[in-house]
This record gives C-alpha cells, structure tokens and sequence, in this order.
C-alpha cells in the first residue's frame, strides 16, 4: 500500500462513529492474534476463581495506587 493510500485509509478512518472504530480495532487484532478458546476458558476459569475470592474476602485487595507507588519505590523511579 502506497503512503498516499494509507493517509486516505487513516482520514476514512478518522471520520468514522466510535462503535465502528472499534469493530475495526477487533476484527484487525484478531487477525493479527486469532482467537484461542482454550486459552479462553483457561483465563475465565482464572477470572471467575479471583472473583470468588473477592466476594468471599479471601484475598486482602490493595489499590492501584498503592502498588504503583511501592513499585516506583523499588525501581527507584
């Protein structure tokens, strides 16, 4: 693809409503990363597990914040 067909493709795409932009983003990240159902079920399976513990409080959760400060801590940033 040309650079002038590219700026074309880029303004198109510039004009577009949210909703088709970002069924535009899906379908190109699957086809760069085609879809895996095992390693989606693997990772529902993690999601549901951390979500039981949540709701169960048998994890102490800590804020976002938080660990981004101690991290900045550690690596000296």
């Amino acid at each position: 693809m040309t650079a002038l067909k590219q700026d074309e493709l880029f303004e198109e795409i510039d004009i577009l409503p949210i909703d088709l932009k970002t069924k535009i983003v899906e379908k190109i990240l699957t086809s760069i990363t085609p879809l895996n159902s095992d390693i989606d079920k693997l990772w529902i399976k993690e999601a549901n597990k951390r979500k039981q513990e949540i709701e169960s409080n048998s994890v102490t959760l800590i804020d976002g914040n938080e660990v981004f400060k101690k991290l900045s801590q550690k690596l000296n940033l």
